[in-house]
């Protein structure tokens, strides 16, 4: 156990979470794996859809410094000019230093990594509540999770293919969540201990790697702190609130590294001439105005019922294992624990609105990436949410006619499943069509400024190629330059020329 909790010795009584009769249903099938073989294919098809990635915005900026200063320099780069994000420019100099290819595989390791993440998280979290179920939930979970998670933005190339932002608002939050998976699977004093320095290390770089992750940690942490105790059982809730200060320790010390570096200075300088104090009153109105929209989106974007079926599925078919008391979280109060979820959520939500307000203005609204901070609490209280729903079909059913109550609803979670998938997947096809377009005349282009770089020119016309709303040199019909010097540095040239059409 991750947690000491003592055992009874007294004889557990039934409950409703227990079958009467656990024979009576096979829920040991295939099922499982099969309908989760839908939210994996999607995220396959995403990652194959990344070979049409290609540089743009911040990235033609990275590129060339990686490649005339290395990983360091661009770090050194973050801390000393840019923005104080030592974090981030370790993460954004891992896929730099290579640079196309940097780019084509971003989406493929990145989600792996996050749906392995999401899947152990799911698989521990589940044995230290007690839980059995068949083989391939707590991979269906995981695969749902990530689906909903990464495609139902609105904006899935800012939040899945830019690696710039997903780095700091897409893999940041999984690997914040990621923190908990120590603690797990730690057992005795040892293991608390690793435990301890675990959140600790993911806060403090966490703190360097993204404000908003940050601030949601932080929300959440704290709210453990606070209501641990009518979350934990009291065995464990000491240990939980020094866990949870233990990692907003490292949060702390890692946001101080960042607002005292001499980029963190900078960027408030360069930003605090165009905008008012987060604090101040018509800032913190417009914020709550901007996340007011942002909620409605989020609220009518239907994608996420694929969250809340993939929860009853959970809730349905889970069963208690061992005693009662040797359960972590308090299991009469399941309900406290998805309202105190809702709460992060919103919390969380409009206070990383309010920080990044300053710099977006109204355009917070439309600057999707930064939602991805926040939108993953959304998803796991979802989950949360559509596993006590299916509990509660569980325990409603009689015994006389359970089997078939409980396969329907079954049936209807896994349908509802099956047409998120599918309602994720038409617009994911549509835009790798679009990556596809600008690949090939982003290769084209690219091969142009090569070869002319070689014979010595030094002034080439460049038109640009978007996708995604992604910013590129010359936009606004050749009226935005930004970033053109850093194109211009990328092919060796001194300067770019704006052009309509490509040569």
């Amino acid at each position: 156990m991750a947690l000491d909790v003592s055992r009874s010795n007294e004889h557990r009584q039934p409950t409703s979470d227990d079958d009467p009769k656990p024979g009576r249903l096979d829920w040991r099938g295939g099922w499982a794996v099969a309908l989760a073989m839908l939210p994996l294919g999607l995220l396959t098809l995403a990652s194959w859809y990344g070979r049409h990635v290609r540089p743009s915005a911040d990235e033609w900026c990275f590129l060339p410094h990686v490649r005339d200063h290395g990983i360091t320099g661009l770090v050194d780069k973050f801390y000393f000019t840019d923005n104080g994000r030592v974090g981030n420019g370790l993460l954004v100099g891992l896929y730099a230093k290579f640079p196309v290819a940097g780019h084509q595989w971003f989406g493929l390791v990145s989600g792996a990594l996050m749906l392995v993440l999401l899947w152990a998280l799911t698989v521990r979290l589940l044995r230290r509540a007690q839980l059995e179920m068949p083989r391939g939930v707590p991979l269906l979970v995981a695969a749902m999770v990530a689906a909903v998670f990464l495609f139902a933005t609105p904006n899935t190339y800012k939040t899945f293919y830019w690696p710039a932002a997903s780095v700091s608002h897409t893999v940041a939050p999984v690997l914040a969540l990621a923190a908990a998976i120590p603690l797990l699977v730690a057992h005795g004093r040892r293991g608390r201990n690793l435990a301890l320095v675990a959140v600790a290390g993911a806060g403090a770089f966490m703190g360097t790697l993204s404000e908003e992750a940050s601030v949601v940690a932080l929300v959440v942490l704290g709210g453990v702190v606070l209501f641990a105790q009518v979350i934990f059982v009291p065995g464990v809730r000491r240990f939980a609130r020094v866990w949870s200060l233990a990692g907003m320790a490292g949060v702390a010390l890692g946001t101080l590294v960042l607002v005292t570096s001499p980029g963190s200075r900078n960027r408030r300088t360069r930003y605090d001439a165009e905008s008012v104090s987060m604090l101040a009153p018509e800032s913190l109105r417009g914020a709550l105005r901007g996340y007011l929209e942002i909620l409605g989106t989020v609220f009518t974007t239907w994608q996420y019922l694929g969250a809340i079926a993939a929860g009853v599925l959970l809730g349905l078919v889970a069963r208690r294992s061992g005693e009662r008391e040797t359960a972590v979280l308090l299991p009469a109060r399941p309900p406290v624990l998805i309202a105190l979820g809702a709460a992060a959520f919103l919390v969380s939500g409009y206070l990383c609105t309010v920080i990044t307000y300053p710099v977006f203005g109204a355009r917070v609204v439309t600057t999707e990436r930064t939602w991805n901070d926040y939108l993953l609490v959304y998803v796991l209280v979802l989950v949360g949410g559509g596993a006590l729903l299916g509990r509660w079909l569980r325990a409603r059913t009689t015994e006389a006619r359970g089997d078939g109550v409980r396969r329907i609803a079954l049936a209807g979670a896994a349908l509802v499943c099956a047409v998120t998938v599918a309602g994720l997947a038409l617009p994911l096809m549509d835009l790798g069509r679009q990556m596809e377009t600008r690949a090939e005349r982003w290769d084209r282009q690219d091969a142009f400024l090569r070869e002319g770089a070689a014979r010595g020119e030094t002034v080439l016309p460049y038109t640009p190629t978007k996708v995604g709303r992604m910013l590129e040199p010359f936009g606004d019909q050749g009226r935005k330059k930004w970033p053109v010097q850093c194109v211009a540095d990328y092919y060796h040239l001194d300067r770019l020329t704006y052009a309509e059409r490509m040569p």
